[in-house]
């Protein structure tokens, strides 16, 4: 997941605008009680998600993988006043972490959790977003992206995680699992795609950036 020397990684952190107090803390009890806790958007990609947020000034967003919260907290900081993000996960078994820190914030009665299976969730909502943040089942991104870019308004943005996948979508001998099958899929139909304008960000494991038309 990490492409770019250390020293380099450690002078973006140091210029890269501080987390909040409650970002510090979730970050550190995500890392001292969750499995995988390289999962979390941490601090660079989360004031990124946080610039984009507060440039587009979204009204709805969804977020598809709420892991411990950090980056929905992230993407609330943009939202309008009576604006609302959904972000959905399809267990609930880390609410305990999540549900604690969205409480916590400014933000708790503008976030909802739901849980369930997103695709089939995504069915039964007009899906109607000004932006969306994809960081869960990557075997899913086509089937989410195909499902939401028909309904997403002019102007609406997705930002897709993981789509670089510790660089096995370029690495000639990387096994052909489903994920890394599918991200490539993924990564080359959004480019070629004529509803939508995109670029690849290489932020951590990559992060790609979809505006619709």
């Amino acid at each position: 997941m990490h492409f770019l020397p250390e020293e380099i990684e450690q002078y973006t952190e140091q210029h890269t605008r501080g987390e909040s107090e409650l970002l510090q803390a979730l970050t550190r009890e995500t890392w001292q009680k969750v499995v995988m806790p390289r999962m979390l958007s941490g601090h660079v990609q989360g004031r990124y998600l946080s610039m984009i947020s507060k440039m587009l000034r979204p009204k709805r967003i969804l977020e598809i993988g709420t892991y411990t919260g950090y980056s929905a907290l992230c993407l609330a900081e943009g939202l309008t006043e009576n604006g609302q993000l959904i972000t959905m996960d399809i267990n609930d078994e880390l609410n305990w972490i999540h549900q604690k820190y969205i409480a916590q914030s400014a933000f708790a009665h503008q976030i909802k959790c739901v849980y369930g299976d997103a695709f089939e969730l995504l069915k039964t909502m007009d899906n109607r977003y000004d932006l969306v943040f994809m960081d869960a089942d990557k075997d899913r991104y086509l089937d989410y992206y195909e499902m939401l870019v028909p309904a997403l308004p002019s102007g609406a943005v997705i930002l897709i995680d993981n789509v670089l996948w510790s660089g096995k979508v370029i690495h000639p001998a990387a096994p052909k699992d489903l994920e890394t099958q599918v991200l490539q899929q993924l990564n080359k139909r959004i480019t070629e795609d004529e509803r939508v304008e995109n670029v690849l960000l290489s932020l951590r494991d990559g992060l790609m950036m979809v505006r619709k038309k």
